[in-house]
């Protein structure tokens, strides 16, 4: 029986030996990003069930091609074996045995990301890369303001703004400690009343 599950299949009176049985139900419920999640059983071996019982199903164990999900409500047939964690499935594929449909969510790291810095560090030019642009090697510029005549670390716009910044961040500190002062005293400033 081991040497049947592990050849990836067995007929049908090997199926029995090897304690696996036939259900069909629908799919319960699938996280894509983690490729796991549970069937709702409500046919075993041929014969209804009052109550629906749930299967475990692994993404390894669906039958069909690309990446391998199942759409919530999505009807399947599979067989599965009583583990010790409960019911788990073996084989899963859509009705009469044919391929799954699957979902059609992504994980997030498998969807195609826009790439932000897709751009020739030579022209800053779109489309392209500095090995393929067709102008001659430009200046190096300033990554703040783009400017030529100097890099970043001596930018005087970053650094204007920068120092309006920090002018900002100390009037918002200085507001927040006098609001403290007066939220533990009685004496509010006139504008306040």
């Amino acid at each position: 029986a081991l040497s049947c599950l592990l050849a990836g299949g067995c007929a049908p009176a090997e199926e029995e030996e090897a304690g696996l049985s036939h259900g069909s139900g629908v799919c319960k419920w699938f996280n894509v990003r983690m490729g796991f999640g549970f069937l709702s059983m409500s046919s075993w071996d041929g014969s209804s069930l009052d109550q629906p019982l749930d299967v475990f199903v692994h993404q390894s164990k669906l039958h069909m091609d690309g990446f391998r999900s199942l759409r919530e409500g999505e009807a399947v047939e599979f067989t599965f074996k009583k583990s010790s964690k409960g019911l788990e499935s073996v084989r899963v594929t859509g009705p009469n045995g044919m391929p799954c449909l699957g979902s059609e969510r992504r994980p997030k790291s498998a969807q195609k990301r826009r790439s932000k810095g897709d751009r020739c560090y030579n022209c800053g030019g779109s489309g392209h890369h500095a090995k393929e642009c067709q102008l001659p090697p430009q200046p190096k510029r300033c990554h703040f303001c783009q400017s030529a005549s100097h890099m970043v670390a001596n930018c005087p716009l970053r650094a204007q703004q920068q120092q309006q910044q920090d002018e900002e961040e100390k009037c918002k500190r200085a507001t927040l400690r006098e609001l403290r002062v007066f939220e533990h005293t009685d004496k509010k400033p006139a504008a306040w009343l």
